[in-house]
């Protein structure tokens, strides 16, 4: 049985009760995001809690709204706040995107979508509604994130490698232009597997940048040490 939870070096996340366990992508989401001068984020779809309570960590002045639609995940992402040194500046709403209402203009959104776009959908519904983009896919994220952001406010996701040019596309039908790209490998000579991007209302040259986890099986390049340090345990 897998643990059921992940310890970081200023919180815990329990994720027993969700689909989706603590990963990388979401730790590189969290890690990486725009967040030093965000004063209101939210945090699109947010599971376990686990890259709002980063966010949190990184910005001490940031007040962080994190929508989750599946109730399990919701209540867990509570009881993480709840026990985490930031539970005042995290609200956790448990409701659809698509119907999630708020006269706020946010600094930053942030998400970890679901990436399966046309892969089968498996048996465990949670999973599956964790997993796919049924519930939320990127017309739905960007669309809703455009009405959100403020003039100078970012949206930054991790996607898998494959969707990369659909997201772009998907992001300019909304007025939302590339501005950050950081391009994530595994090992050297593997292919880029995910990418992160940083979208903005203004369109300027896009930051191009290459990130490789590991140098070989449990050895971490130094770039990979000095984004995370701050968050896991054994960096």
């Amino acid at each position: 049985m897998s643990n059921p939870y992940f310890q970081f070096k200023q919180f815990t996340i329990w994720h027993d009760k969700c689909a989706m366990k603590v990963g990388t992508d979401g730790v590189l989401l969290g890690a990486w995001s725009a967040a030093e001068n965000a004063l209101q984020i939210l945090d699109v779809g947010t599971g376990t809690g686990l890259i709002a309570l980063m966010l949190a960590q990184r910005n001490p002045q940031a007040q962080i709204t994190a929508v989750e639609i599946d109730e399990k995940a919701a209540a867990q992402a509570e009881i993480n706040v709840a026990r985490s040194p930031w539970a005042d500046r995290i609200s956790i709403i448990c409701n659809n995107f698509r119907l999630f209402l708020t006269e706020n203009r946010y600094d930053l959104i942030v998400s970890n979508p679901p990436y399966f776009v046309d892969a089968l959908n498996c048996p465990d519904k949670q999973r599956n509604m964790a997993r796919h983009t049924c519930e939320l896919n990127y017309e739905l994220l960007f669309q809703r994130s455009a009405q959100l952001l403020c003039e100078q406010g970012r949206v930054c996701i991790i996607i898998p490698a494959e969707v990369e040019k659909l997201v772009i596309d998907t992001a300019w039908k909304y007025k939302l232009y590339l501005s950050r790209r950081l391009r994530v490998f595994t090992k050297p000579g593997k292919p880029c597997r995910r990418v992160l991007i940083s979208f903005s209302l203004q369109e300027k040259e896009c930051i191009e940048e290459t990130l490789c986890i590991e140098v070989e099986h449990n050895q971490f390049t130094p770039e990979y040490i000095a984004l995370t340090k701050e968050f896991y345990l054994k960096m």
